[in-house]
């Protein structure tokens, strides 16, 4: 005689089929800590750039209220309090404001690559004779004797593992040096910042 519970798990095959149609709570935990996360980058910026993200005012005056509290227990409350409102925004303004993230990270990793970039050159000065020529022909501005006194003594420095002084030197000159060569072609761009700046 057959059994009348052989492939039954003692359920219907619909009991959970509502289940499925909700996240999950560790899918809402993964929503909610991203929107904290989210609140926090915001709180980790500087105040006139959080003014200018597209969210709205009580939002925003949470992350700003965030920013001035100095005492531990206050900050987490608040820190908190950001999360929660965060979580009143819908989808299309948190993606704006990801976007506005985005473009400050994309804009700071240009300026990882151009101090990379910085760093690897005051390297080939160390190693190079050559390349400190080049970098004479291309300013001729430097002071060829204070460079090369720079060089000596960071080289110096190396190979007595000493305090990297001179080593420092080097790269604020080509710091330095960088910013006045790009200053011609940004000019005009900057200019044009600064009235939007003074027009909000």
């Amino acid at each position: 005689m057959p059994n009348p519970n052989r492939g039954s798990c003692g359920f219907k095959s619909t009991e959970f089929e509502q289940e499925y149609e909700r996240p999950s709570k560790s899918q809402l935990k993964r929503e909610m800590t991203g929107l904290q996360k989210l609140g926090q980058e915001l709180i980790d910026q500087p105040r006139d750039r959080v003014k200018r993200v597209p969210m709205p005012e009580d939002v925003r005056d949470a992350i700003l209220e965030c920013q001035k509290i100095k005492d531990h227990e206050g900050r987490r409350r608040q820190l908190q309090f950001v999360g929660k409102k965060m979580r009143t925004l819908d989808e299309t303004e948190v993606a704006l404001i990801q976007k506005t993230i985005d473009s400050w990270k994309g804009a700071s990793k240009s300026d990882t690559a151009a101090m990379h970039a910085l760093e690897r050159r005051r390297d080939k000065l160390l190693a190079n004779d050559t390349a400190v020529t080049e970098l004479m022909a291309e300013h001729p501005e430097i002071d060829a004797q204070q460079l090369r006194t720079m060089i000596r003594n960071a080289r110096k420095e190396q190979a007595e593992s000493k305090p990297p002084k001179a080593y420092r030197e080097i790269f604020q000159l080509l710091k330095e040096l960088s910013k006045v060569k790009t200053a011609g072609s940004a000019d005009d761009t900057e200019g044009d910042d600064e009235d939007e700046e003074d027009d909000e």
